[in-house]
């Protein structure tokens, strides 16, 4: 009871971040906003009786039953609920709220980080919030190695360049691909954090103190490799670690204090899994 308690508190209240954003900082400054909720305005500039909140749910319908069959009932449980919040909450911030108007990069930005902030809350729990989302989710199962941050930007852009033409103005649509742009970048970071992973492969005649240091110093893990020195033919040890951004620096002064001719690769390493890191969501996105 806890756990679902925690799930949808969460993704009610990304939910509701995701409505503050588009009603104070997109609807009330003109700023044209990427994925249904795009639509929406776009709908709404030629059906202005009807509220955006309202064509961004009828939208959806459609996209909801192409994703039960796909996604399972979870996914789509826990969108149709925050699909519901974000298009309720939007009429309601609408009507309700008194937000002024500011100047349009401002609120491209405080916008578009206020909606990453509430989508990465909302993906975090294993849902979406209708729309491009649910998209975004159909294409991650195609291109699982891709963040879900990036997906998304496939079916926004395209809803942006709508944007442009009904409203007939392109700054509109630009600043919406700025605001698109944080909003991922946001996304990203709460799902997968500001610390991330890096592997780092090392090639030194003196691996076995290296490897000491690194297990005893560090706490990590390593995992030796065999190599051959493609100009000498002499065969080398190729030591893989994989660490924490905040490790980068001891690492490179360890390896260096018992090695200054020790070749050292740092790479990004999107997810790591196991002790020391992740673990593993049958739900992970």
């Amino acid at each position: 009871m806890k756990k679902f308690l925690r799930i949808y508190g969460i993704t009610f209240a990304g939910s509701l971040l995701f409505s503050l954003a588009f009603s104070a900082f997109f609807e009330t400054n003109q700023v044209g906003m990427a994925g249904m909720t795009g639509l929406g305005q776009v709908i709404n500039v030629f059906l202005p009786q009807i509220s955006v909140g309202v064509i961004v749910f009828v939208l959806n319908v459609p996209i909801f039953l192409v994703g039960w069959k796909l996604l399972g009932f979870h996914l789509l449980a826990s969108s149709l609920f925050s699909m519901f919040v974000t298009s309720a909450a939007m009429d309601a911030f609408t009507r309700l709220g008194n937000f002024s108007p500011m100047d349009p990069m401002l609120a491209s930005l405080c916008g578009g980080a206020l909606m990453g902030l509430g989508l990465g809350m909302v993906f975090s729990q294993g849902a979406t919030t209708g729309g491009t989302d649910i998209i975004g989710r159909l294409l991650k199962l195609k291109f699982p190695w891709l963040p879900l941050g990036k997906l998304v930007l496939v079916p926004d852009l395209a809803a942006l360049v709508l944007v442009a033409v009904a409203f007939g103005r392109l700054e509109a649509a630009l600043y919406g691909a700025v605001a698109m742009f944080v909003s991922s970048q946001v996304t990203d970071t709460v799902l997968y954090g500001l610390d991330s992973s890096k592997v780092a492969y090392i090639i030194s005649d003196k691996w076995q103190e290296i490897t000491r240091t690194l297990m005893d110093r560090q706490g990590r893990g390593v995992t030796i490799l065999q190599g051959e020195g493609g100009y000498t033919g002499d065969e080398k040890r190729v030591l893989l670690v994989a660490f924490k951004q905040r490790e980068i620096v001891d690492i490179k002064r360890q390896v260096h204090e018992l090695d200054q001719g020790a070749f050292l690769i740092v790479c990004d390493a999107r997810d790591v899994l196991g002790e020391g890191f992740g673990k593993y969501r049958q739900d992970e996105i």
